[in-house]
């Protein structure tokens, strides 16, 4: 099973903004599903919340934006990693790489 890698998000945020130019593409290279999910889009959130209080509860620790690798997102998921905040693009794709490895 394909892993997912789902990016927890805001509207008002400049790294996550700026991520965007390049962790779809680095998800993709790497052989993973990607999912973004911005918090202000209630019907996305709600379907993907579940996985995120699972890791941050009370959303707190949580970094903006807060990608968590995915084992079957849409069932009886695992998490199998995370990257939180921002990162260059070659750092990215260096935990990335790391996680899915595992």
């Amino acid at each position: 099973m394909k892993l997912s890698l789902i990016k927890f998000s805001s509207e008002d945020c400049g790294t996550c903004h700026r991520m965007s130019h390049y962790d779809s593409i680095v998800a993709e290279e790497l052989g993973l599903i990607f999912v973004s999910v911005m918090i202000q889009d209630t019907a996305i959130y709600a379907k993907y919340r579940k996985i995120l209080l699972s890791k941050y509860p009370k959303k707190e620790g949580m970094g903006w934006p807060t990608y968590l690798v995915v084992n079957n997102p849409e069932g009886d998921f695992s998490i199998v990693g995370e990257i939180r905040g921002g990162l260059p693009k070659g750092q990215f794709r260096e935990k990335l790489s790391v996680i899915i490895a595992e």
